[in-house]
């Protein structure tokens, strides 16, 4: 001060008559001596309300005891307090919300000891709110979209909302069965349903439940924005005429005491996604400046819904054409029984088959493509189709991974990545129920689980090969062995050992120990294994079981002919007497010509001994003849002069399928005939049509 008691006295003065900050001064006994009657939220009270007052009795609308608390302090530490917020009911107008910053300094008076203390109130209620609603607003960047799945989505807006803007928020978006993508520009068709996506605080309820779907009463705020996609701020009173559209519906609206409202659009691209609402009212009615940030919550939350929609309908779209390219209805076979359980998570690329193949042999397949989405399910549907298209042809199984790595890597040259880049693992089992041998090879792929018929995990042996598409013309080396019937194959994809993230070897042998009751029904084993192993929700997941079967002897003639024209009328002979022991007279005829024609093949272009053999299996009938000459035959047909090149013609004309498998040093040519599909008849008037029936030329 000036040291002047009549200057000091007047600048006192004016400051406590005309400083717009809330001055006070408190006595020893804590009441108030002096204040500034301008200062905002004391402005109405008259002297007597606030004048030998404690804070407690003058300041109702703040937290009881706040305000006395930070006093106490400061007299017991005998040290200022500057710039403490404290939020409350201003003293003068109860309907009005401050945001004020406390400073606090301790007074000494002189001669008893006895302290007071002068606080200086300054209103900021203005600038808080500002920070506040900035506060609000980084939440909802730093919090909403974190996945693509519009409920979550939804769910992160409203909390960001509440209750930081607001005191309740909705999310309801349009349910009309169309993603944003497909809709048109411009407002939704009037009657349009709206679901219920997310709603906070989860205490309160406003207008209708969550989950609810069904269009929002006409006209009403609600409608008037997807009418003209403008966001509004609504003041509610009771008698509004728009609340008895629906008074049943709004009813706890009402009830709940909401005295205004923002209704804002979601939108994307110019289509109106759903509808963001904001209420309140325990707090002050909503601004205009508050539909500012409203809007720009929601058009931030609009961009990660448009997000998450497209992710589901492409994700949607990936799932179905990754479950219509996966194989359907496995046939029964004899060689094994199947079940298996996929598990689409993540629509990307695993897939399974199972290929039945000549002589009664099954091939079992399961495949892992990089990525995930559409261009993953389509190339699964590429690989899965040309390695059915090269198991059919009946290589072996490494000379079918070599093509099929070819291929992969075409498929990773068109689609951008580049040579040498991964496209997709793969596991391959081959198993012949008539030898009981088992053939596996894989690429850049789990191998498969062996579980013996008593239940012990076999150890087997796989060699790793690459991972499919790498090209470079890779040797994929196999494994055989030969599996008692009742033996458990598994093969699995990546995604079902890793869900509850254990080490890959620690993962199998879990599953081994889930598989070891063999004799339990496989589905059941599926399920089961599902249930221990909980596959990551992340990734797609394969499992594929398979139990061996032998195919029973008295079922499998065989015999070893000498490579000399004479036995072909032997090898007639002997399919005659054993088609009339297993009572399939009405395809003697049929038969004989067929293997008259492929035992003269053999004999003519092959190398000896010729290797005949009849297979029965469930309604068809299977002849195979073997030579020791690698060279594939030739089908030609054969023209009215030609002397030769009928025999495979004719082998064609009367087999329901038929082809050539190759082994490391003999060929096999092999018929198959639908016991009932054909006839005697049909074959004398293929012979008739052919005066000189002759032996194809290789």
């Amino acid at each position: 001060m000036t040291g002047d008691p009549v200057g000091d006295t007047a600048v006192l003065n004016a400051l406590f008559a005309n400083s717009p900050q809330g001055l006070f001064v408190f006595g020893s006994e804590q009441k108030v001596t002096r204040y500034t009657p301008a200062g905002r939220g004391v402005r109405g009270l008259s002297e007597q309300d606030v004048v030998g007052q404690g804070i407690a009795d003058f300041a109702l609308g703040f937290e009881a005891g706040e305000l006395q608390a930070l006093i106490d302090e400061v007299l017991a530490t005998g040290e200022p307090m500057r710039g403490r917020l404290v939020r409350g009911r201003s003293p003068s107008d109860p309907n009005r919300t401050l945001a004020v910053e406390v400073s606090l300094f301790p007074l000494h008076e002189p001669g008893d000891g006895r302290s007071g203390l002068v606080g200086v109130v300054e209103d900021v209620t203005e600038r808080q709110a500002a920070a506040d609603r900035l506060a609000v607003l980084s939440e909802v960047h730093a919090t909403v979209g974190s996945t693509l799945d519009v409920r979550t989505t939804a769910d992160e807006l409203v909390r960001a909302l509440v209750p930081g803007l607001a005191d309740a928020a909705t999310v309801d978006l349009l349910d009309d069965g169309t993603v944003a993508a497909e809709r048109p520009s411009g407002p939704p068709p009037t009657g349009v349903p709206l679901r219920r996506v997310s709603f906070a605080p989860q205490s309160a309820r406003v207008s209708r439940r969550e989950g609810d779907s069904r269009p929002f009463p006409f006209p009403t705020p609600y409608t008037q924005v997807l009418n003209d996609m403008r966001a509004r701020l609504v003041r509610v009173s009771s008698d509004d005429p728009w609340l008895s559209t629906d008074p049943e519906g709004f009813e706890p609206l009402v009830r709940a005491g909401v005295h205004s409202m923002i209704v804002a659009p979601l939108m994307a691209r110019g289509t109106v996604l759903g509808l963001l609402t904001l209420y309140r009212h325990r707090t002050d009615p909503f601004e205009e400046a508050d539909l500012d940030v409203a809007r720009q919550a929601a058009f931030t939350a609009s961009v990660h819904l448009d997000n998450a929609h497209s992710y589901r309908r492409e994700h949607t779209a990936a799932a179905a054409l990754q479950r219509r390219l996966q194989p359907g209805e496995i046939p029964r076979l004899s060689a094994v029984e199947t079940a298996h359980v996929y598990l689409p998570e993540s629509a990307g690329g695993d897939w399974f088959d199972v290929v039945p193949l000549s002589g009664t042999r099954v091939a079992l397949v399961v495949g892992d493509v990089t990525g995930h989405g559409i261009e993953a399910a389509a190339t699964m549907g590429q690989l899965r189709l040309a390695l059915r298209t090269l198991a059919l042809r009946d290589l072996e199984t490494d000379e079918l991974l070599t093509y099929l790595d070819e291929v992969a890597a075409q498929l990773a040259d068109a689609s951008g990545p580049g040579p040498n880049t991964p496209v997709a693992s793969c596991a391959v089992t081959v198993y012949n129920p008539v030898s009981r041998h088992c053939t596996m090879v894989r690429a850049g792929h789990p191998a498969p689980v062996v579980i013996d018929p008593d239940g012990v995990p076999r150890s087997v042996e796989v060699p790793q090969g690459p991972p499919l598409g790498t090209g470079g013309g890779h040797v994929f080396t196999p494994a055989v062995l030969e599996l008692a019937p009742g033996t458990l194959l598994a093969l699995h994809t990546n995604g079902l050992t890793s869900g509850d993230g254990d080490e890959p070897d620690a993962a199998r042998r879990r599953l081994e120990h889930i598989l070891a009751s063999t004799t339990r029904p496989l589905q059941e084993l599926c399920d089961t294994a599902v249930y221990h192993m909980a596959p990551s929700r992340r990734d797609d997941a394969v499992l594929l079981l398979a139990r061996t079967r032998a195919l029973p002897t008295e079922h499998v003639a065989d015999w070893t002919l000498p490579a000399d024209a004479s036995v072909v009328g032997t090898a007639r002979r002997l399919v005659d007497r054993q088609l009339a022991a297993w009572d399939l007279d009405d395809a003697v005829f049929t038969t004989e010509l067929v293997v008259s024609e492929l035992v003269t093949n053999a004999i003519r272009y092959g190398k000896g001994p010729v290797r005949l053999r009849l297979i029965r299996d469930r309604g068809r009938l299977l002849t195979e003849v073997t030579d020791a000459n690698s060279a594939s035959p030739h089908l030609r047909r054969a023209r009215e002069n030609d002397e030769g090149g009928r025999g495979l013609y004719i082998v064609m004309r009367l087999s329901t399928h038929w082809g050539v498998r190759h082994s490391r040093h003999a060929k096999t040519i092999w018929s198959e005939q639908r016991l009932g599909a054909g006839s005697a008849a049909d074959a004398a008037d293929l012979m008739d049509a052919f005066d000189v029936p002759d032996a194809a030329e290789p």
